[in-house]
């Protein structure tokens, strides 16, 4: 009875010292216990769809957290693994009847993971390469030019087609096959400080220009501000801004995406703006995020309050203060679009019908819904470098969906989701644009070329 009682005891014990959360901000109870378990989060939740099991979806990792909060699971690679195939698409927080804020609780976790988890040495590396790079647009512009000379010289056609790299190392793989296309008007930085509106002032703007934006899609930089200037705005663009701090903060990189917020507050400090417009979905959410991100701040929590509230993705706020520029066709024929949601567009941020509304303004335009429309197309930040098997998955299933509409193009307000849906194109001819591209030939009465 002894060595019973003893071996209990002991059980109990390492119940009790099992690695899990520590008392900095963990997942709040209140807010798991907000979750009925209902099992509506199942059919929108895409890592369930692929993956198909319990724990890899929200209910299944909101049982999770629960249970490491109460010592009776370990914070382990069993737990972990759980935690990372969650995209971060929010879909299920539109969905729960029961208004579970799981966007809280998945990222209260996952910083939680990154201070209390000692990842692989291997998964450690990817990371680190990946959060030293992408929120860096100074160190990228450097890598510029070896990824021309890389391109242009055929090395990526030839380690694709022998799947040299995938063998290596499938995450590197999906980094490689994601790489757009480097040009030389990548090199460019042309946009000056301050550019004045046409016509009467309406508003004083501030533009983000994102660190992937920036280099790989200038284009659609160049045209936001194009657009904003043409309908009463002036644009004021702070040379000192660098990262949002979005990819480091959907990964839990608390540090980092504390540091790179407060340099992006900072950059707007004096300089008056009316609001701050962001044209990709992803920034824009965490942006509208700061005053969380800082609230333990004393120094910056309330100028990042008053900085979030600022923010206004280019589309939302077009939408709101209304078009004064006019519009012309973009073909000579009706043109049939497609508009992809992204995810923190739709879900994090609840912009939908702002973006149709665009769209529709322009004439001839004949605007389609996809099926599945709210499912996450696998990028969903970096998802698609750390998680590539199921980021395919959705990749392939979103390209189809959007094919399927039948569409002349396709409209897409986020960089990740463009390079991923183009990714999974199968080398159809159909463009992917970004809807501000598209207001700026139509207000330049320029036509597309398709």
């Amino acid at each position: 009875m002894q060595e019973v009682s003893d071996g209990a005891v002991n059980n109990v014990a390492s119940i009790k010292n099992l690695k899990g959360f520590d008392e900095s901000h963990p997942p709040d109870p209140k807010l798991i216990d907000s979750c009925v378990h209902c099992g509506f989060c199942l059919s929108t939740c895409p890592s369930y769809r692929v993956l198909g099991k319990e724990m890899d979806s929200p209910r299944g990792r909101i049982y999770l957290m629960d249970a490491i909060n109460e010592g009776e699971i370990a914070l382990n690679t069993a737990t972990v693994e759980h935690f990372d195939s969650c995209l971060g698409c929010l879909a299920c927080v539109s969905t729960c009847p029961s208004g579970v804020q799981y966007d809280k609780l998945i990222s209260a976790t996952r910083h939680q993971v990154e201070r209390n988890y000692n990842r692989s040495l291997p998964d450690k590396l990817v990371r680190q390469l990946i959060f030293s790079l992408f929120p860096n647009p100074d160190l990228l512009r450097i890598l510029l030019f070896p990824l021309l000379v890389y391109q242009k010289l055929g090395v990526s056609k030839l380690l694709q087609a022998t799947g040299l790299i995938k063998a290596i190392s499938p995450r590197l793989a999906a980094m490689e096959s994601i790489l757009p296309e480097i040009t030389l008007k990548s090199f460019q930085d042309n946009l000056p400080d301050v550019i004045p509106a046409k016509g009467e002032k309406r508003y004083r703007v501030g533009v983000i220009l994102g660190c992937v934006q920036r280099l790989f899609f200038s284009s659609v930089n160049e045209a936001t501000v194009r657009v904003l200037t043409a309908n009463g705005c002036e644009v004021v663009i702070p040379k000192s801004q660098g990262c949002c701090a979005a990819l480091p903060e959907h990964q839990g990189q608390t540090e980092q995406a504390q540091a790179l917020a407060r340099q992006m507050i900072d950059s707007f400090a004096d300089t008056n703006v009316d609001f701050i417009i962001i044209n990709a979905a992803g920034c824009g959410h965490t942006l509208k995020e700061y005053g969380h991100i800082l609230a333990d701040d004393q120094e910056y929590a309330e100028k990042a309050k008053a900085f979030a509230a600022k923010v206004k993705d280019a589309q939302e706020f077009l939408a709101n203060v209304g078009l004064t520029a006019k519009l012309s066709q973009l073909t000579d024929k009706p043109l049939t679009l497609v508009y992809q949601d992204a995810c923190h567009l739709l879900h994090g941020q609840k912009i939908s019908v702002q973006p149709r509304q665009l769209l529709r303004k322009i004439p001839g335009v004949n605007l389609r819904e996809p099926i599945d429309a709210a499912l996450c197309c696998g990028s969903a930040g970096v998802y698609n470098m750390l998680q590539p098997e199921v980021a395919e998955e959705l990749g392939k299933q979103k390209a189809q969906n959007l094919l399927n509409t039948g569409a002349d193009l396709i409209a897409s307000a986020n960089p990740g989701c463009t390079l991923q849906i183009s990714k999974y194109l199968q080398g159809k001819t159909i463009s992917v644009m970004h809807p501000m591209e598209l207001l700026d030939y139509s207000i330049r009465g320029e036509k597309l070329k398709l």
